[in-house]
């Protein structure tokens, strides 16, 4: 009984759709072209226009199925208004009346419209025809179709395979869909609707967080059109996983395109290094300020309140793993400190200045007195007048071929483990500082990564305390054992004195022409200004790394913007330190035109007589006087040693002017 109720039922529901979908088409006509009357818009619209109230029709296994309204006013002002309906449901062929609307076979569902293909078949026809040029937007959306199949929307939805976990029509309506022209106020209006489009559809819990967030309360309560909507964060077609790398790489970036004075400061962080360079495991924006719940910070609920930071720090800095337990300090640390604002950053403000003075001071010095230097040099040996270099007399005469002692071996390998860790320090370390320069990432890459790359600097880093600690000791124990003989300012200390004043001046005179080169005696005063320069170096390089190596224990008894300083100080004298040892050094050593275009004196730790009575006449002199000469002569290296002097110094020059070169590419992308 109940079977032949449902069959009249249907029998009866068909035959009216017949006579409605007739009627329409002898009314509308044909507006479709070469579409039959009986299947245009017009008559599509006779049942779902909406207007009828709620309509069911018989559906698979006798469920009634709803019809889908549109309304007619939304689908005009809407991109597909020009379209015809089987133009996109295209399994509707004819306008038979049966129990399923559309369908011969009442069992078999209306198939589902599939947006991507229709429009990839667009873009493909079009760039076929050679009309891709013509139909720019078609080529976007070809392109938002690509990046919507690799989405976390286009994967598999958990509760029921069969479905993405969001399709087009879950965005956007198709029927009425239309993106505004931009800075228009329909696209502002259209921009306030999207968190709600998100949150009502599908993602509830965050619409929730959201609403009550400083963006939410922009867009939801102020109709501010600037604030962060979803897709700002998670972008429109390729929304990732939010568990995933690449997106807690990227989330940052996208913060910083309203932010971007923070995002600056935060990438000068630690955290914000290792994040440029491509790793996830460093705390992100929404590390410290929530994600969906995102509240003002002078808000005593938000995370970066000054009552809650110390938790919040807490959540990565817990103890556990490979990271200490956050300290007091950490509460007061700048993550968006910055070098422009005295007032609110005074200590970092300072600290940057300093280091501004010293790095202008000392390459605006050195850098003009190479070039005076190089120009002096050239022109005298273009006009012959330092060949010979020295009056061949008596004496040299006697010991001509002879080399004389200026470095011991223990000297020569303290300098080339100073030179291989100071080299290595650099190359392990410039990725952090340059993050965005095109070659840091794969620097990075090359050295295993973040964790081993810092293992390395900071196992460099202890060698090169431990030679500057030992040369401390040898030095002074020295000093000691020959206490009666020592004299400070004598010519083989390395201690300053009014001779260096008065050779520098003399240095300047010759440079323009207007006096001699200088005598000079066993040291020279750029001799020992490369010998002192790192006491002041390793010192502000060496104590601020510690502060940033063992952040726990310094942050238990120093305030949060400690941290902000050692960085300026420790990358700042570290860039110092490079570029002054591979332009200035190199040049007094390698490069000026009576080295070129290579020095091994330090390599081979001996240099010919005749060099050195040139290069130190007043220690020559005084030598000869006291009859200590002739201790001091060896033989000349063999040219085996030679010539594998020659080769490691041109090797570390080498490798010092790829750094440099590196450095430098960092420096400019920086700017």
């Amino acid at each position: 009984m109940h079977t032949t109720r449902s069959s009249l039922r249907a029998t009866f529901a068909g035959l009216v759709a017949s006579l409605l979908i007739a009627s329409s088409a002898l009314a509308g006509g044909n507006k479709g072209g070469d579409v039959p009357a009986a299947l245009d818009n017009a008559t599509c619209q006779t049942c779902h226009d909406g207007k009828k109230g709620k309509l069911d029709v018989p559906g698979a296994e006798g469920k009634p199925r709803a019809l889908h309204s549109i309304a007619p006013d939304a689908f005009a002002k809407g991109v597909h208004a020009k379209m015809e309906c089987i133009a996109c449901h295209t399994d509707i062929k004819d306008n038979a009346a049966t129990a399923n609307a559309h369908q011969k076979d009442p069992q078999q569902a209306v198939k589902k419209v599939d947006c991507a293909s229709c429009h990839q078949d667009l873009w493909d026809k079009a760039q076929k025809e050679g009309k891709a040029t013509e139909k720019p937007r078609l080529g976007v959306v070809a392109q938002n179709i690509d990046l919507y199949k690799k989405s976390f929307h286009a994967r598999p939805n958990t509760d029921d395979k069969t479905k993405p976990n969001a399709s087009c029509d879950n965005c956007h309506d198709t029927h009425s869909f239309n993106v505004p022209a931009a800075n228009s106020p329909e696209r502002a209006a259209w921009r306030l609707g999207v968190s709600t489009n998100c949150g009502e559809n599908c993602h509830t819990d965050q619409l929730e967080a959201y609403t009550d967030s400083i963006h939410g309360k922009e867009v939801l309560e102020k109709h501010n059109p600037k604030s962060a909507v979803c897709t700002d964060c998670h972008s429109s077609h390729a929304v990732s996983n939010t568990s995933g790398d690449p997106f807690k790489v990227a989330i940052s970036a996208q913060c910083g395109t309203c932010h971007e004075a923070n995002f600056a400061s935060y990438k000068a962080t630690y955290h914000g290094q290792i994040s440029t360079l491509g790793y996830a495991y460093t705390a992100k924006c929404y590390n410290c300020h929530g994600s969906h719940d995102i509240l003002k910070a002078d808000d005593p609920n938000s995370k970066v309140h000054a009552d809650n930071r110390m938790k919040t720090c807490e959540t990565c800095h817990s103890g556990k793993k490979d990271l200490a337990k956050a300290p007091a300090g950490f509460a007061t640390f700048q993550p968006h400190g910055h070098a422009g604002d005295f007032k609110r950053y005074p200590e970092i403000w300072i600290a940057f200045q300093i280091m501004v003075q010293l790095l202008v001071g000392t390459f605006g010095f050195f850098w003009l007195h190479t070039l005076l230097w190089f120009y002096r040099e050239w022109k005298e040996r273009q006009q012959n007048r330092n060949k010979p270099h020295i009056k061949v007399d008596d004496l040299l005469a006697k010991h001509a071929g002879k080399h004389i002692q200026r470095f011991s071996p223990i000297w020569r390998l303290a300098h080339i483990t100073f030179a291989l860790s100071l080299m290595i320090l650099t190359l392990t370390g410039m990725p952090l500082f340059y993050p965005d320069a095109p070659w840091a990432s794969a620097i990075m890459t090359a050295l295993g990564g973040p964790h081993i790359a810092g293992a390395i600097h900071r196992v460099c880093a202890v060698i090169f305390a431990a030679v500057f600690f030992w040369h401390l000791f040898y030095m002074v124990w020295g000093i000691m054992r020959d206490w009666k003989n020592f004299k400070f300012f004598g010519p083989n200390s390395m201690i300053p004195n009014l001779k260096d004043g008065y050779d520098m001046l003399g240095m300047f005179k010759w440079f323009f022409g207007m006096g001699p080169r200088p005598q000079f005696d066993r040291w020279t005063y750029w001799e020992k200004f490369d010998y002192w320069a790192p006491f002041w170096g390793v010192t502000i390089i060496g104590v601020s790394g510690l502060v940033m190596w063992l952040p726990g224990v310094f942050g238990s008894f120093l305030p949060g913007w400690v941290f902000n300083v050692a960085a300026i100080f420790h990358g700042e004298e570290a860039f110092l330190a490079v570029v002054f040892l591979f332009t200035v050094h190199f040049f007094n050593n390698h490069f000026r035109p009576d080295k070129f275009p290579v020095e091994v004196v330090m390599f081979t730790g001996t240099f010919s007589i005749e060099e050195f009575k040139h290069e130190h006449p007043l220690e020559y002199q005084r030598l000869v006087e006291s009859g200590e000469l002739e201790s001091r002569l060896v033989d000349a290296p063999s040219p085996g040693k030679l010539g594998a002097a020659k080769a490691l110094a041109f090797v570390l020059i080498a490798c010092g002017l790829t750094l440099l070169t590196l450095v430098g590419i960092g420096f400019f992308t920086s700017l």
